[in-house]
């Protein structure tokens, strides 16, 4: 007999019981509980989450449409609306971080076990960040504009896996450079981030630490060029560079970028994408 297993229940099955219940055990998660597991309140916060669900009437209305289903994946009932409520707002936090890392861990093994056919010489890390809208009537400390509240998740992608290495949460405002100044890269890290992380005297400092980082230069950048490399007849490259920025040089500090032009097929209107790379002096 053929058995089928919903995907549902595949990302349930990368969470072992056994160890869900130990760390339950851990941080005491239902000491004052009433029939309600934190295992069943953790499988209807992933159906939120999964089903993209907006209230917890949704939540108890997609559980209860599916409750034969529930029963094999250890859930009696669908739970009522204020059962869920109470446990989301007194159950312990730590327990689902905990979780999380012990996920995580699973998953980097993964990844450094999995064998590539292709990889950097570099630790290859992206890094950007995403606006998650949030109500100011539940969140006034993420007052974003007048009428919005919103935070900002400052992501670091680790391309080994396509992991997180790095996550930081702060209130809209806070601009991406400003989170990525607090943050620290090994030395030989390959750095990849958008032009909204354009602060010279942060590349100086990478440049320093012997972080190369590639991202795009703004159209205005005021730079001057000391080198011009030889480039492939095959290719898209257009030109290949050794600059130095201007301000940069104003106040004394040496910091030699390199510029490569390349030609973009998929986007005509935008002919040239400017990459830059840190590197140590020119060849000459």
């Amino acid at each position: 007999m053929n058995r089928v297993s919903s995907i549902f229940s595949q990302i349930l099955q990368l969470i072992p019981r056994l160890q869900f219940e130990a760390r339950v055990q851990e941080h005491e998660a239902e000491r004052h509980a009433r029939g309600f597991s934190s295992w069943a309140q953790f499988i209807a916060m992933l159906f939120c989450q999964l089903g993209h669900a907006q209230s917890l009437r949704e939540i108890r209305g997609g559980l209860a449409a599916c409750e034969g289903k529930l029963r094999h994946m250890g859930v009696s009932e669908s739970p009522k609306r204020s059962t869920l409520s109470y446990a989301n707002e007194h159950r312990p936090w730590q327990l689902y971080r905990a979780v999380f890392h012990d996920l995580l861990q699973q998953c980097q093994w993964e990844a450094a076990t999995h064998r590539r056919k292709f990889r950097f010489k570099h630790k290859l890390l992206s890094m950007d960040s995403s606006t998650i809208g949030l109500s100011l009537s539940m969140f006034d400390w993420a007052q974003y504009k007048r009428s919005k509240g919103a935070l900002k998740l400052h992501l670091v992608l680790d391309h080994d896996g396509y992991l997180p290495q790095y996550a930081v949460i702060s209130d809209g405002k806070e601009a991406d450079i400003g989170a990525a100044r607090k943050m620290s890269f090994a030395a030989g890290t390959m750095l990849v981030f958008d032009r909204g992380y354009a602060d010279y005297h942060w590349w100086l400092r990478l440049t320093q630490q012997k972080v190369w980082f590639v991202t795009r230069l703004k159209d205005n950048a005021d730079y001057e060029v000391v080198e011009q490399r030889p480039v492939p007849d095959k290719g898209n490259v257009v030109k290949d560079e050794v600059i130095f920025l201007v301000k940069l040089a104003a106040t004394g500090e040496e910091c030699f970028l390199r510029r490569i032009e390349v030609w973009v097929e998929e986007t005509p209107r935008r002919r040239n994408l400017w990459v830059t790379a840190s590197v140590s002096e020119p060849s000459h």
